[in-house]
């Protein structure tokens, strides 16, 4: 059966999240102070992610915001960043007051490209920010090796990579802190929500105090420091949890369907489809395409042709160099990310939910095939 509307992407949500969260209301567990699934969420999630401590978080821009605070990010600082993320990524950074450099993008995983770190740091520079776009993890071992030899601290943006691994390892546990969102269309969700992971006990301590106002050890109301309310709930967590139990299958929902939509659209030569580069486990957050030759210039009428269809898409980030906020006021060039601004409005997903049938996906693959097919 084919639904009249098919969404670019729904949460899987059964009676195990019901179950969860009654639980959490039968105790009177509601807020972010106590019961039991937030200890249990945070743990679990940690060990997935191949890390010992995780802090749950109100969103993945909160625990981008608190990874960099607690990392000793400071106003003035400069943070190379891949221009092309969601703007959470950007805005965490100017929200302490450093100074994000974006970086351009490598063509095939459309991750920001090592090689060009070289001709970006500074005095200044204190850290890296990597992002694992659409569930491809980034080359991380030049990366690594550059964070290494300039002493900076990398944070990972796993918001759309949970359980995605480079070279065996799993995401959030490659640099000194990893980043997850739990909203409502990633890999598994609360929601609303994220996570900070961290292998380092003393950070996550800090991590831990800072997300709530920081308060006093003997005093409560004597604050350690300058803290934030980013407390997750224990509701929330309770659906985390109910969610955890389902991340592999998800995954690998999500693979079957990358995989189904590559066998049916590889034959379309002025389409740049998904990789997954040997060091990689892609998790196909979502499935996206970029449009080249005579397609170029027509994403805006394809996608409305597909919605007019009952299929919504969306449209890639705007990369952070081309924001006309970060322009007008002097902190980007537009020309400095020319790969990234190549693809900018040439990019799009198709539905990536892990309840879509069969007959859905080749109603899909074959729209998509008749528009390209027709579109003058």
């Amino acid at each position: 059966m084919i639904r009249k509307y098919i969404p670019v992407s729904t949460p899987w949500l059964d009676n195990s999240e019901k179950e969860a969260v009654n639980h959490a209301l039968e105790q009177g567990a509601i807020s972010g102070f106590y019961g039991d699934y937030l200890p249990l969420f945070e743990k679990e999630f940690a060990k997935y992610s191949d890390c010992d401590y995780g802090v749950a978080v109100t969103s993945g821009t909160s625990a981008l915001h608190l990874a960099l605070v607690t990392l000793g990010i400071k106003s003035g600082d400069e943070v190379l960043v891949s221009t092309l993320t969601n703007m959470a990524t950007i805005f965490a950074i100017l929200y302490i007051g450093a100074k994000p450099i974006p970086v351009d993008i490598e063509e095939d995983t459309l991750n920001l490209d090592p090689k060009l770190f070289d001709s970006l740091i500074t005095s200044k520079t204190k850290a890296i920010l990597v992002v694992h776009l659409f569930g491809h993890p980034v080359n991380m071992d030049p990366v690594i090796q550059f964070a290494k030899l300039h002493k900076l601290f990398i944070v990972e943006d796993c918001a759309e990579a949970h359980g995605a691994t480079y070279n065996g390892r799993k995401v959030g546990s490659l640099g000194d802190a990893g980043c997850f969102s739990f909203y409502a269309n990633k890999i598994i969700t609360t929601g609303e929500g994220g996570m900070v992971t961290f292998k380092d006990k003393n950070l996550a301590d800090k991590a831990r105090s800072l997300k709530g106002l920081a308060f006093g050890n003997v005093d409560k109301f004597m604050h350690n420091d300058i803290g934030y309310n980013y407390r997750m709930t224990n509701i929330q967590a309770a659906i985390g949890h109910a969610q955890f139990n389902k991340i592999e299958t998800i995954i690998e929902r999500k693979r079957k369907i990358a995989e189904y939509y590559t066998e049916r659209l590889s034959e379309i030569k002025e389409l740049q489809l998904p990789i997954e580069k040997s060091y990689a486990r892609n998790v196909f957050w979502m499935y996206h395409l970029i449009l080249k030759g005579k397609y170029k210039e027509k994403r805006k009428k394809i996608m409305q042709l597909l919605i007019e269809k009952g299929i919504e898409t969306r449209d890639t980030f705007i990369p952070c160099n081309l924001q006309d906020i970060f322009i007008d006021q002097g902190w980007v060039k537009s020309d400095a990310c020319p790969k990234a601004n190549d693809m900018a409005y040439s990019g799009f997903y198709l539905p990536s939910s892990v309840d879509l049938s069969l007959p859905e996906l080749g109603y899909i693959t074959e729209s998509l095939f008749q528009i390209l097919r027709d579109i003058k």
